[in-house]
């Protein structure tokens, strides 16, 4: 497989790229949504109801990226999103993730449902920062065995994904009969169960479906670690996880994959940046392909910024450098906006307004 930097105009012309480059089934299921995958359009389309206002006179001759959470220095806002399976777009799956991610100097978050075994993964980049995905099972036992493992392996804080108790019906996937060709090594370790030779469907079927707030709880006592609840999409659901103890929001509608027809990710988020009122950090996700969506993201009250399918186009185009190269090309743009809207810093960002396109009259 390649192991290159790769040249990119943009983040959305790689989608066409990866198209000629992968297996048709598995590009399916890293692309696709759900449904007629409206949600998944609306993602991106809805970051141009807000516009950004140029500033100058401001005294500026360069951007400053870096930020932090829970103490953790980053280089940049843009931080990877856990996905599953990332060997279905290169040979060396999230271990290249891992590695470019951290060249980027930002945080990478492996999936329950990884092609890697977390174990590996840590030890591939040693001192660097990561989170755990974990899909909560049915099976207790499992949870705390995998809880307790990605502890070891020393993962920095545990993102507790709510938002899929079963998939969406991910059309793409039924036309070409998708199916998981490779293992799933945390998934592996604690059953016979590997996920080859299933589709989505059918491993969520082994998840968690009945969550309640104390759920949160129960996994901040087996992890000691901060607990992110991702796939928040309503103000009432980030307050009730708070009030639950978690220690960030993570807003995400799991990139247009689950409930078609919900709103935009970039839509809720002020409301819900509102309700949590700085009490813990907000992490965003879903149709960022853009240095200026993340820009609006942060001034719309996100802390951290999270990027999913032009990482892994980045990861079957180029391997882990391939994955510097989209980090390097949206921190590009970003600084580029940052420059020209007047803000120096990413907290400057943050205290922005936007301007909020009208409504079309009826």
């Amino acid at each position: 497989m390649e192991e290159h930097p790769i040249d990119i105009l943009n983040l959305p012309s790689l989608e066409e790229r990866v198209k000629a480059n992968m297996e048709r089934g598995a590009f399916g299921y890293i692309r696709g949504g759900s449904e007629d995958e409206w949600t998944l359009r609306e993602n991106t389309r809805a970051f141009d109801d807000l516009q950004i206002i140029p500033r100058v006179l401001q005294g500026l001759s360069g951007a400053d990226l870096s930020t932090s959470i829970f103490g953790i220095s980053l280089k940049t806002p843009v931080i990877e999103a856990p996905s599953a399976a990332h060997g279905l777009a290169h040979v060396k799956g999230e271990i290249d993730t891992a590695i470019g991610t951290a060249a980027a100097g930002s945080l990478f978050s492996l999936s329950t449902y990884g092609s890697t075994d977390l174990r590996d993964v840590a030890a591939a980049v040693p001192g660097a920062p990561q989170f755990f995905q974990l899909y909560m099972s049915k099976d207790d036992g499992f949870n705390a065995y995998l809880v307790k493992k990605a502890v070891k392996a020393g993962v920095k804080a545990i993102i507790l994904t709510v938002d899929s108790t079963l998939g969406g019906y991910r059309e793409e996937d039924v036309r070409n009969h998708f199916q998981f060709p490779l293992p799933m090594p945390n998934l592996a370790a604690y059953s016979s169960q590997d996920g080859v030779g299933k589709g989505i469907a059918e491993i969520y079927a082994a998840a968690k479906a009945d969550f309640v707030p104390s759920d949160i709880d129960k996994i901040k006592t087996l992890s000691g670690l901060p607990v992110l609840v991702k796939g928040i999409q309503s103000p009432e659901d980030a307050e009730a996880a708070i009030k639950a103890g978690a220690d960030g929001i993570w807003v995400s509608n799991h990139g247009g994959r689950q409930l078609n027809g919900g709103p935009a990710s970039i839509t809720v988020l002020p409301s819900i940046a509102s309700v949590v009122s700085r009490r813990v950090p907000i992490v965003f996700d879903s149709g960022v392909r853009r240095g200026s969506h993340v820009f609006k993201a942060l001034a719309s009250g996100a802390d951290l910024v999270a990027l999913g399918r032009p990482l892994i186009y980045g990861l079957n185009l180029g391997g882990a450098e391939g994955v510097k190269s989209v980090f390097d090309q949206i921190n590009h743009e970003l600084s580029i906006v940052m420059q020209l809207a007047g803000t120096k810093d990413i907290e400057a960002i943050k205290r922005t307004p936007l301007l909020h396109k009208a409504a079309p009259l009826v």
